[in-house]
């Protein structure tokens, strides 16, 4: 299929006019080889045809200073492979047009076909310029449309436009470079190609400049580019600048004409500027900053209470449905006690997840992102982190796996390490259900004031410890690494804009889906292994736990909703889960922990939201009182002296845990892949496993 290149500057509005010509006709996946995100879609074209659209990551020049930009200059200089486009929309901020071309006109000295795609069209005329196309047109000899993502307008004529490039090939009219390589250049491209002779002179020099970072070239050619360079005494460095001072030099001009009625230098302060005095203001920014994460954490309580009480009463009526329908067999215990019991632990759950991410697309999409990463740069500095750290960090809010992958933004090696390392210190969305259920034994669903949620304050409480523990691991890293490189930040701040619904929308179903597959696919096996592990145990043991049970039935004069409560605890104690949470006991009885949560513990390893999951597997086969949800059965679990097990000891030691721990073999794998060593993983595992053991142990120890 016809393949477009979608690329552009990062807050370009690339990913919004991705969204606006696929819509749900997309996909995410990984570029071959590498961690970086590749978003696939279709694109319906007006005869009726379709072609693939490829957005490709936010990059500001083919001289790449991350990983993401590196996949872009990787695949852009190597026509053979999979993922070179047929031709390329370059997607360009009208408002910051001149900033935008360096990218678009080093692609078209690599002969592509082009469109360029002048984005934020609708703010133009609210600022009452008129961009003149034709001037654009003129002398890019390409083809030049106005969009607007929001409100639709230029989209169509966009299709028609791939239409004609896709069925008129010959229609494209190639550009006269606008980088003329000097003499030294010239020679280097000359030797380049006489062994690549389809190559032109650009792209020979992007081989020599950087064929460091090219995988798909094997290492003799490496070895023969290194050479070519260094026969030559070229000096990167100034090349690189020389190229950058010449095509500024020729497209300004061009823009200067393209913007008619300019307003004067002196123009008043717009919008934006009055409303960053405010944002990123040293003392009014980081407070209005913490105000908006309040709140983000008062509406995951608040706004998800009613569907979460929907879901719950659907999965017990599901339970209670297929009960009343099935015989009293394995299967159905498989059924009932494993698969809906474990996925319903966690699904419940959605709601939350769907806020957090809602929320946080909307502060991405106003521009309100971009300036926390400005505001907390010289913060972070001071820990060894660097501006962009913060969307890590705070994209590790929703997930630590994608927050370590947009590490590579970050250039600098020992800033980016640090980052990776302290990430999961940050409360993911996975540890939502976890907090949920705990923070109720530790405190009482009162209102502060008549408006905040006690329980709201101490959640946001939990994130703020995970904050601290990020930046004091980062601090002590800091001091260990050593690194001579130099660290810089380069960030645009785009103007502020009402919120693009249907690109939230898209985001929050992609990320709840996501999370809903994956963990499910976790949670269900997790699930039917410990169903096993919980149903089943030694024969001896099974049947002497059963005899004992009725004895202390009959001694007791219990009923038979109670012989069956009794019966059900000793066998679970007796089977093979119970062995092996009884095997950690001793290691966990000082945190306050029983062999109930031991199981826990172990498989809330696979990802931790299965933590809820297993404790609704063990409490469900541990009882027939089924019509309590899994929060009123673990508050009525008691301790062999009858006090209760989820006491305030207990429950803050159990949330201390699940702040520091390392519980995501996931996560693990990817700072795997991230760093490209088991050494960064192991330090990280060992690092948090350590605090988060002395800190319960500390926390249990004082209350109890």
């Amino acid at each position: 299929m016809f393949k477009i290149g979608l690329l552009g500057n990062p807050n370009s509005g690339k990913s919004s006019l991705f969204n606006q010509l696929t819509g749900l006709r997309q996909k995410v996946g990984n570029f071959p080889g590498v961690t970086v995100d590749k978003k696939i879609g279709v694109s319906q074209l007006p005869n009726g045809e379709s072609v693939t659209i490829i957005d490709f990551p936010g990059t500001y020049s083919l001289h790449p200073n991350s990983q993401d930009e590196r996949v872009v200059l990787n695949i852009v200089s190597n026509p053979k492979d999979e993922n070179y486009p047929d031709a390329v929309i370059y997607v360009a901020d009208t408002m910051n047009l001149e900033k935008h071309l360096l990218l678009f006109t080093q692609l078209q000295d690599l002969n592509f076909p082009m469109i360029l795609a002048l984005s934020m069209g609708d703010l133009v005329e609210k600022k009452g310029l008129k961009i003149d196309t034709t001037v654009l047109q003129k002398n890019f000899k390409c083809p030049v449309v106005l969009v607007s993502s929001r409100t639709g307008s230029g989209i169509e004529i966009l299709r028609k436009q791939v239409e004609d490039f896709k069925n008129n090939p010959e229609s494209f009219q190639t550009q006269k470079p606008f980088y003329t390589l000097n003499k030294q250049e010239k020679e280097i491209a000359k030797t380049v190609q006489s062994e690549h002779v389809e190559q032109d002179d650009y792209q020979s020099l992007l081989w020599v400049h950087h064929h460091d970072n090219l995988p798909f070239l094997e290492d003799s050619e490496k070895t023969r580019l290194h050479n070519i360079g260094e026969d030559a005494n070229y000096h990167y460095l100034r090349g690189q600048i020389n190229e950058t001072m010449q095509r500024f030099d020729k497209f300004t001009p061009i823009v200067n004409k393209t913007m008619v009625n300019k307003k004067s230098e002196n123009q008043p302060e717009t919008v934006t500027d009055k409303i960053d005095n405010f944002v990123i203001h040293p003392i009014f920014g980081p407070v209005i900053f913490f105000s908006l994460m309040l709140l983000i954490f008062q509406a995951i309580f608040t706004w998800s209470s009613i569907p979460m009480d929907w879901i719950d009463a659907g999965f017990g009526a599901l339970v209670e449905g297929v009960k009343s329908v099935m015989p009293d067999t394995l299967f159905r215990g498989l059924l009932t006690d494993g698969l809906i019991a474990g996925l319903g632990g966690v699904l419940i759950f959605i709601p939350q997840i769907a806020i957090l991410f809602f929320l946080i697309a909307i502060l991405e999409e106003v521009g309100y992102m971009s300036r926390a990463v400005f505001m907390f740069d010289r913060i972070m500095q001071k820990f060894g982190l660097n501006g962009r750290s913060i969307v890590a960090l705070i994209s590790g809010g929703a997930c630590a796996i994608p927050a370590v992958m947009s590490t590579r933004t970050i250039s600098n090696w020992k800033e980016r390490i640090i980052t990776i390392m302290v990430t999961p210190f940050i409360s993911c969305s996975a540890r939502i259900p976890v907090y949920i259920v705990l923070i109720g034994f530790v405190v009482p669903d009162i209102k502060i004031a008549g408006i905040i949620s006690a329980q709201a304050l101490v959640f946001m409480g939990l994130y703020l410890l995970g904050i601290i523990a990020a930046l004091g691991s980062a601090f002590i890293f800091n001091k260990i690494l050593k690194s001579n490189e130099q660290s810089f930040l380069m960030i645009h701040l785009p103007n502020y804009r009402s919120p693009q619904f249907k690109n939230i929308a898209l985001l929050v179903w992609e990320k709840v889906r996501t999370f809903t597959v994956e963990a499910g696919k976790i949670i269900l096996i997790v699930s039917v292994v410990l169903w096993f592990l919980a149903s089943f145990g030694p024969s001896e043991a099974m049947q002497r736990a059963k005899d004992e049970a009725l004895s202390m039935a009959k001694e007791q004069q219990l009923n038979e909703m109670q012989t069956g409560d009794l019966l059900a605890a000793k066998s679970i104690e007796a089977s093979y889960a119970g062995h092996l949470g009884k095997f950690i006991e001793p290691a966990i009885r000082p945190l306050g922990f029983d062999w109930k949560i031991g199981i826990a513990l172990i498989t809330s390893f696979a990802a931790r939201e299965v933590f809820v999951g297993t404790m609704a597997t063990i409490y469900s086969i541990g009882s027939v009182q089924d019509e309590l949800s899994i929060r009123d059965k673990m508050a009525k679990e008691t301790r062999a002296n009858g006090k209760p097990v989820y006491d305030f000891a207990t429950a803050l030691s159990l949330l201390l845990f699940y702040v520091f721990a390392m519980q995501c073999m996931s996560t693990l794998a990817v700072v795997k892949r991230e760093t490209n060593s088991w050494k960064w993983p192991t330090i990280q595992f060992f690092f948090m496993s350590a605090l988060a053991y002395l800190s319960s142990l500390l926390a249990y120890q004082l209350l109890s």
